[in-house]
């Protein structure tokens, strides 16, 4: 098959969909391989190392033209979506819920788009997301020790404290993998942290884990409620797979934080789960409402790039080959954890919550493999 990775364009994104150590793999099983010129840059990728890969460089209008599986990582912008084709096949981070337009446009091109945030494993989890979800949540404490700093809007506090004051007091929503690893973050920078969540074995691995190092609570509104008024720092670590994420903190929660406190919204790719959310980026990261500063980057896992790219390709890369060495609908076909990524085919919703998050038709992918 004839791989295109085309650059990335969206805010400050410096990932990109192969390494040329992917590209040497794919080129040994005998693809074509179009990388657009100056995609790897980012990651210190020289056109040079992928053409010694084996690929070919090119611009970004012939990867559209001439790739039967494009290759991305994150959402197609509205440039991007315009270029793609039916029978095409996007094989990227989606993250649909919260976003009707993409939805639309995709449905418009009759490609098959599959989405690594929903593919599945035989051993439960969403592996092919669980990469960037351990770079968001490490950098999630990162991104808000800075955002407490005073010079950035906030309390003034640093999160580890000092002999003789007290550290952050840190509250983790949600304790699946981004929340896990911003807890070990935050404990191993000398914060008082507390891990909410709703799942009793999720609780009891995490107290096993961090034992007197971190506190565990069953989450419920009234418990957030409490310690809200407390918080330093809140990291918004809340997943429902395929579907927008619920609004745990309200405006009204607001009220009761101190001014300059932050909350960090890990889960903005899914619409956020603090009411006051919307995306920003690495450019303006932060904006303050109610005195309280909010840091909502829609792709921080881009401000490493290189980190997160290969550790994204780890993963990706085996799919990848079987896509494009048994053709889509085999590969979909024979794999129901590769199916459960597909999210658009043909015009149709094949991922049931986004369907409902937009009220539209859903399509069991099965359903739609002779299509393909």
């Amino acid at each position: 098959m004839r791989i295109g990775v085309p650059k990335e364009i969206k805010n400050r994104e410096y990932r990109v969909g192969l390494t040329p150590e992917s590209v040497s793999e794919l080129e040994r099983d005998g693809h074509e391989i179009l990388i657009e010129r100056g995609a790897g840059h980012g990651i210190g990728a020289s056109d040079e190392a992928y053409l010694q890969a084996g690929a070919q460089i090119t611009d970004v209008d012939a990867i559209f033209e001439a790739a039967d599986i494009v290759v991305k990582v994150k959402e197609p912008q509205t440039e991007e979506r315009k270029k793609l084709k039916q029978g095409q096949i996007l094989y990227t981070y989606l993250h649909l819920a919260p976003d009707l337009p993409q939805t639309t446009d995709l449905i418009k091109t009759g490609a098959t788009c599959i989405a690594y945030e929903t593919v599945t494993s035989p051993r439960g989890g969403l592996p092919l997301l669980k990469p960037m979800s351990q770079v968001a949540g490490r950098m999630s404490i990162q991104a808000g020790a800075h955002a407490l700093e005073k010079a950035q809007g906030g309390l003034g506090v640093l999160l580890g404290g000092v002999p003789g004051v007290r550290p952050a007091g840190v509250i983790v929503v949600g304790g699946g993998i981004v929340g896990f690893n911003a807890a070990q973050m935050a404990v191993g920078l000398g914060a008082d942290v507390t891990i909410l969540d709703r799942d009793p074995d999720v609780l009891d691995g995490l107290a096993r884990h961090f034992g007197a190092s971190a506190r565990t609570e069953y989450s419920t509104r009234t418990a957030l409620q409490n310690l809200l008024p407390t918080a330093d720092l809140v990291v918004g670590a809340v997943l429902i797979p395929g579907a927008a994420a619920p609004k745990l903190v309200t405006r009204e929660d607001l009220q009761s934080m101190q001014p300059g406190s932050v909350l960090v919204d890990v889960a903005i790719d899914q619409g956020g789960c603090f009411e006051t959310s919307h995306a920003t980026t690495h450019d303006d990261p932060t904006y303050v409402v109610d005195e309280v500063v909010h840091y909502c980057v829609a792709n921080m896992p881009g401000g490493v790039a290189k980190t997160s790219t290969y550790a994204l390709n780890n993963t990706t890369l085996p799919h990848l080959k079987r896509i494009a060495g048994l053709g889509v609908r085999k590969a979909l076909e024979t794999d129901q954890h590769l199916r459960a990524g597909l999210n658009v085919a043909m015009g149709q919703i094949t991922c049931k919550p986004v369907a409902e998050a937009h009220s539209l038709e859903f399509v069991p992918p099965e359903n739609m493999l002779e299509s393909i």
